[in-house]
């Protein structure tokens, strides 16, 4: 659930009591940042309503409570602030404070989406792609996707390029699939990054390209998502795109299996056929050594 947490609030002339809120909230001092927050919240601050929202949602410095956390969320929507908007219609999304209902989910995302909220664009395109709140609809999910893509949403990028690549909602193209595709890539969206190497890999959008295909599955693999894992050994195991190299191919199709890729097993066991005793000694080293990295 995306939800505003730990907003510091804006410095500005005269603003102490928000400098004092904020300060506390950075320090960890939740029961002094509640208590200041609080106090703008009653006056009426919209800021500090979302983050008496956001703190309530999360049970920072107070019992949790998802009623109380709309209630303040609200309270900031009603005064046309968009993350308030936004907050609250994933709390109607969620069913959580308030009754699960996707239409109304819908309808704050839009208005928060209207007023260029990049979160609310992408969230309210993705009700248009499944046809939830509202009537499904693939060319109003593209025109929000896009909205949010070119605020940097690396999201709302890899759903474009999808909808590109398959021609839904917008003119099939493999071109603009991998120019938005690469956008959110470079973002370290790790679906478009497998994504690319699947579109390199079969030569759509452009020549076929092994190397950039190896590129971006090894993106993909390093962040740990099976598919690449497996994808990137079998290129390591027929040295395509990169050097042939069996005991790196027999450590990535071991990383899959262990990952829940149920296809790569065959393909480990295949080559460790192939392998002699001590080159699988080393790959199930490397495996065990093997640490995905945080994006």
């Amino acid at each position: 659930m995306l939800l505003a947490s730990f907003i510091l609030l804006p410095r500005s002339v005269g603003a102490e009591p928000r400098d004092d809120a904020s300060a506390a909230l950075k320090s960890g001092d939740l029961a002094s940042a509640y208590k200041l927050f609080r106090q703008l919240a009653d006056q009426g601050d919209a800021l500090a309503q979302i983050q008496i929202g956001a703190m309530y949602a999360e049970g920072q410095g107070i019992e949790q409570s998802y009623q109380e956390a709309a209630s303040w969320f609200r309270r900031a929507a009603e005064q046309k602030n968009a993350r308030a908007q936004f907050n609250l219609g994933t709390m109607y999304l969620h069913g959580q404070g308030v009754p699960q209902d996707s239409r109304e989910a819908a309808n704050w995302f839009r208005v928060a989406a209207e007023q260029g909220y990049s979160f609310a664009q992408f969230n309210l395109g993705v009700a248009y792609a499944e046809g939830r709140g509202v009537p499904r609809n693939d060319a109003e999910a593209a025109k929000w996707y896009l909205r949010a893509a070119n605020q940097n949403h690396a999201a709302a990028q890899f759903n474009l390029a999808l909808l590109y690549a398959k021609g839904q909602g917008v003119l099939q193209s493999e071109t603009e699939a991998i120019k938005w595709a690469t956008l959110a890539a470079n973002q370290g969206h790790v679906l478009a990054q497998y994504n690319l190497g699947i579109m390199y890999a079969g030569g759509r959008g452009g020549p076929r390209n092994d190397i950039e295909a190896a590129k971006w599955y090894r993106l993909a693999a390093e962040q740990g998502l099976a598919l690449a894992q497996s994808s990137l050994g079998l290129l390591y195991r027929s040295g395509k795109g990169v050097p042939q190299d069996i005991v790196q191919a027999h450590m990535w199709l071991i990383l899959a299996v262990r990952r829940g890729d149920a296809k790569a097993i065959e393909d480990r066991d295949l080559l460790a056929q192939s392998m002699s005793s001590k080159q699988i000694e080393q790959s199930e080293t490397l495996a065990r050594q093997w640490k995905p990295l945080q994006q």
